[in-house]
C-alpha cells in the first residue's frame, strides 16, 4: 500500500535540517519501502505491507533525532486518506495562488469543541475545518496570517502544513507510483 510521510519544520529556513538520505533512512529503518523523498521539506511517499501506524511516526522521530538531532513531528497517511484530505479542501475555487493555499495535516481528530475563526475575524483570510485538517487561505501569505495563535495552539502538537503546490506534487507522485 502507498502512504505519504509529512514531517513537521525541518528544512524551512536553515534550521533542523536533516538530509534527504537521513529521512529516507529514517523510514526504511521503520519499516517502510521504495521510499522516495520530495523536495527539501520534509516530503516522503513509501509503500508499506500494513497502514502505518502511531508506533511507526514514534519510530521515524526517534531516528531522526539519532540521525541530526532534529526532534520532529510526523504525520503518516494511507494514500487513500491523503487524497480524501486534498479533495475535500473546500477552498481550492477561492484561491489564485497555489502557494497562498495551505492544508495542515493532522495525526488526530480535531478536539470536538474547536471553532474555526470566522471569515470577519480573519478577512482576507479564510479558515475551514476537515476531518484531520485545516484548510487556509492567505491571500497576503502565509507569513502575514491572522489566524490567532490560541486556534493553533488547540489544534493539537503533530500537524503539519503543506501549500497547494506541494499538495499537487505528492499527488503526482503518488500517481506515478500506482
Amino acid at each position: 500500500m502507498l502512504g505519504v510521510g509529512l514531517i513537521r519544520g525541518i528544512n524551512v529556513g536553515g534550521s533542523a535540517r536533516v538530509a534527504k538520505a537521513d529521512l529516507a533512512a529514517a523510514f526504511v529503518d521503520a519499516g517502510f519501502d521504495d521510499v522516495v523523498t520530495l523536495l527539501q521539506s520534509g516530503n516522503v511517499v513509501f509503500r508499506s505491507a500494513a497502514a502505518p501506524t502511531a508506533e511507526d511516526a514514534a519510530a521515524i522521530t526517534a531516528a531522526l533525532k539519532e540521525s541530526s538531532g532534529v526532534e520532529a513531528g510526523v504525520v503518516l497517511l494511507q494514500e487513500r486518506s491523503f487524497r480524501e484530505v486534498a479533495a475535500a479542501n473546500p477552498l481550492v475555487g477561492v484561491s489564485d495562488d497555489d502557494s497562498r493555499l495551505v492544508v495542515t495535516f493532522l495525526d488526530h481528530d480535531l478536539p470536538a469543541d474547536i471553532v474555526a475563526p470566522t471569515d470577519d475575524e480573519l478577512a482576507p483570510e479564510q479558515v475551514r475545518l476537515g476531518v484531520r485538517a485545516i484548510y487556509q487561505w492567505s491571500p497576503l501569505g502565509v507569513s502575514k496570517s491572522t489566524a490567532p495563535m490560541a486556534f493553533w495552539r488547540r489544534v493539537g502538537q503533530v500537524a503539519t502544513a503543506r501549500n497547494q503546490r506541494t499538495v499537487l506534487r505528492l499527488l503526482a507522485e503518488l500517481d506515478r507510483r500506482l
